[in-house]
């Protein structure tokens, strides 16, 4: 009898340090699956929507550089259109790989955890099979009876029928992790056959982003041969070009320190900025409060030169200035206000193109090379308000509006200010 209790002490006490040890290796388990599946994610998300959004660019420069109808061949501006494509498409290629790579490291982990689950269900089957073998021998009522009716004591009885109840819940608890962990070997299983096949889209994707920017290329190398035959033509007419566009930016500051200077002459008063009143005291920090979150001067489209001093995307060499951001759009679009404000002035440009200036307080917002304006000056006009209809050019066939900012008649840099397309 001694002999009994000593083997059902020492089984009680294996079943609970099994026990515990099956579920601190369960816990554990999902601990850094949980975690592996998390930071899969986020780095996955992050990359699948980069990627998203560099081939709604590409589908963007297709529809809006590529699509219009061009009077006469623009080398240049082929080029530039191109070199921007290819730009994109690289990027692109340079995102999938990477979402390829975060799929090959969680690929191998995940196939990791799998072996390690298969291994800890055959265990746990192994144990089971054990105890239904046992169990067996004696599952019989008499021999169960027999075991109970042999107990020299109630108390002896009572500790019996609780061991025989005792063995049979962690039987059932037994059983029931084996269920769980099969389950989760093959939800890991099914997420294993998800990740790879989505690793095998994403290789057919690179193989096709790869075989047009080789394409690509091939034909920008003719373009620059066709250019370097009339590189001193090109410069001369950026030059001319960068001239003009000084020019008009000058003009621009005129008006706006004309305004500054009058608003505060009606008030003799002296400073750098306008004399504001309360409410365009509030509609300015508001205005600051949205800084990079104001939305486009078009409703669709690409840009195709970025704010600053830069490297002419063709010709070496060359360096140009953009005060402003340039947007290719599509053909009869309307430029539109990025916030709420006042028409401060309107400006006619050279070839009857104009320009509108809308100020928000301090600040100043101005909407270049449009062909008809529909506000007027001193005219209340609210966030996305269509103010004019933008150019198309007949030589290239684009539709480009320059968006610049002015802090007083200091240049800000829009892209700071205005949420990518």
């Amino acid at each position: 009898m001694i002999l009994f209790f000593t083997k059902r002490n020492q089984i009680n006490k294996w079943n609970k340090n099994h026990s515990k040890r099956n579920i601190l290796l369960i816990f554990i388990t999902i601990f850094f699956f949980t975690m592996s599946f998390s930071s899969y994610g986020q780095s996955k998300k992050s990359l699948e929507q980069q990627r998203i959004k560099l081939k709604k660019e590409i589908r963007e420069i297709n529809t809006l550089l590529f699509q219009s109808k061009k009077k006469e061949k623009n080398l240049l501006s082929d080029l530039n259109d191109l070199n921007k494509r290819i730009n994109v498409r690289t990027k692109l290629i340079e995102t999938i790989k990477k979402e390829t790579n975060e799929l090959d490291k969680d690929i191998q982990e995940n196939e990791k955890e799998v072996d390690q689950l298969k291994k800890h269900l055959e265990a746990l089957k192994v144990e089971y099979a054990k105890m239904v073998r046992q169990s067996y021998k004696s599952k019989t009522k008499q021999s169960r009876l027999m075991f109970l009716l042999s107990s020299e004591s109630f108390l002896q009885a009572y500790k019996r029928i609780q061991y025989i109840n005792q063995y049979a819940a962690y039987r059932a608890k037994q059983g029931e992790e084996i269920t769980v962990e099969t389950v989760k070997l093959q939800n890991l299983n099914d997420f294993l056959k998800e990740q790879k096949i989505e690793k095998e889209l994403l290789i057919i994707e690179n193989k096709k982003e790869a075989d047009s920017i080789k394409n690509e290329k091939i034909s920008q190398e003719g373009l620059v041969k066709q250019i370097k035959k009339k590189e001193k033509k090109y410069i001369s007419i950026i030059n001319k070009k960068q001239l003009e566009e000084k020019e008009i930016d000058r003009k621009i500051e005129k008006i706006i320190r004309e305004a500054i200077a009058k608003s505060n002459k009606e008030l003799n008063i002296k400073g750098s900025g306008f004399k504001l009143t309360p409410e365009a005291k509030i509609l300015e920090k508001s205005f600051v409060a949205n800084k990079g979150k104001l939305p486009a001067p078009v409703k669709r489209g690409v840009v195709v030169r970025h704010y600053g001093k830069q490297s002419h995307p063709t010709l070496k060499g060359i360096t140009i200035e953009s005060n402003g951001v340039f947007y290719a759009t599509e053909k009869g679009s309307n430029a539109r206000v990025v916030f709420n404000g006042k028409v401060l002035a309107i400006q006619v440009l050279p070839g009857k193109k104009k320009a509108v200036l809308i100020q928000h307080g301090n600040y100043i917002s101005v909407y270049k090379n449009l062909d008809n304006v529909t506000v007027q000056k001193g005219e209340l006009v609210k966030t996305k308000q269509e103010i004019g209809k933008i150019h198309t050019d007949k030589t290239t066939g684009k539709t480009i509006l320059a968006f610049v900012l002015f802090k007083e008649i200091k240049r800000e840099n829009p892209e700071e200010w205005v949420y990518k397309i």
